[in-house]
């Protein structure tokens, strides 16, 4: 069990690094999302930032999506850490 916290504990992390370099690369407004690495990054982080645009589209140009992607990865960052730290006894 401690192994499956881990490793999911480890893809959060990781996975949440991907979302920051993909907001901050948004701030570039002549990268091309089709050219890789570009492609990819896209590929694999807008199907979860689509969650949260269908929920709240962006307001005034801004797109708010990313802060309740963010939120909702370290609310169950802290909840595996919190299992790591106290495991279920039988």
């Amino acid at each position: 069990m401690d192994l499956l916290i881990d490793t999911l504990s480890k893809f959060i992390q990781i996975y949440s690094l991907l979302l920051i370099i993909r907001v901050l690369l948004t701030w570039f407004p002549s990268i091309n999302w089709y050219n890789q690495p570009f492609a990819a990054l896209s590929q694999i982080s807008d199907p979860y930032l689509n969650l949260f645009r269908s929920i709240i589209p962006p307001l005034g140009g801004i797109d708010v999506s990313p802060i309740l992607a963010f939120l909702l990865l370290n609310v169950l960052g802290g909840l595996l850490s919190y299992l790591s730290a106290n495991p279920l006894v039988g």
